[in-house]
């Protein structure tokens, strides 16, 4: 039996790519909660990798959704609005740096490469925040997936770093603008893991080992994790969380 902790609300997840993503460890939280979902997928390559998981979840809603695509993104909220009339949340696991920006210096990056790692990693958070706000007539709640790197320098993570902190500051601000409208807006911040969008990073198995030997729990935590988290975050039991980040990285975050 589904524990009835979600039940009634319906939320939108973003980012599933494969069985290994944040973003599906947070699917099946909130589903296993209760909750009924909308899933997204970015293109046709990978909707044969989502269907199968949108049907695990029994996801009300299916649709592409490239966030870089102004008439896709409006369809998909459009189509929440049509067949629901409400949205609960919001969940936001995307991100995204060409390779060659990623891999190089910050200082070397190109003013194309920054500007789409910030569409894609940040901003498509606060439009779909913006499209999220008039469906959100009771209150609702908005989280996005965030990392260490924006508080610190980690070793090879790059460009992500300045994206993320910008999109840490952007949850403070959504978060003092939309209060007054009963909306929550929060980050999660997972330690690393193998996910597809993580194995853009150089060296990554070396992130992983070194947190796994210097976190507190000495060990690397998973996307089961994180989705707890995220249902918690989406929850009545958070009602007084917004403006803040909160890590799930067994305790990583805490070491110089």
């Amino acid at each position: 039996m589904l524990n009835a902790g979600l039940r009634g609300k319906r939320g939108l997840v973003v980012g599933i790519a494969n069985e290994h993503s944040i973003a599906w460890g947070c699917a099946r939280a909130l589903r296993e909660a209760g909750a009924e979902l909308a899933v997204t997928w970015l293109n046709d390559k990978a909707r044969p990798h989502v269907e199968p998981l949108a049907r695990q979840v029994q996801a009300a809603i299916q649709l592409p959704l490239d966030v870089s695509n102004e008439e896709q993104t409006q369809a998909l909220f459009e189509a929440i609005g049509a067949q629901w009339g409400q949205l609960d949340f919001l969940v936001h696991s995307i991100a995204f740096a060409p390779t060659g920006d990623l891999h190089g210096r910050v200082v070397d990056s190109s003013p194309e490469g920054f500007a789409q790692a910030m569409d894609i990693s940040c901003h498509s958070f606060l439009r779909m925040a913006k499209l999220s706000e008039r469906l959100m007539k009771r209150g609702g709640s908005l989280i996005t997936m965030s990392y260490l790197g924006a508080d610190e320098v980690i070793a090879n993570y790059g460009l992500m770093g300045p994206v993320k902190a910008a999109l840490e500051s952007s949850v403070r601000y959504l978060a003092a603008e939309l209060g007054p409208a009963d909306i929550r807006v929060n980050a999660i911040s997972p330690g690393p893991m193998a996910t597809r969008a993580a194995s853009g990073i150089a060296h990554f198995d070396q992130l992983l080992d070194e947190a796994a030997r210097r976190a507190p729990l000495r060990r690397l935590v998973d996307i089961d994790e994180v989705g707890t988290v995220c249902a918690f975050l989406a929850s009545d039991a958070a009602r007084a969380i917004t403006g803040g980040t909160l890590y799930v990285d067994a305790g990583y975050h805490i070491l110089s």
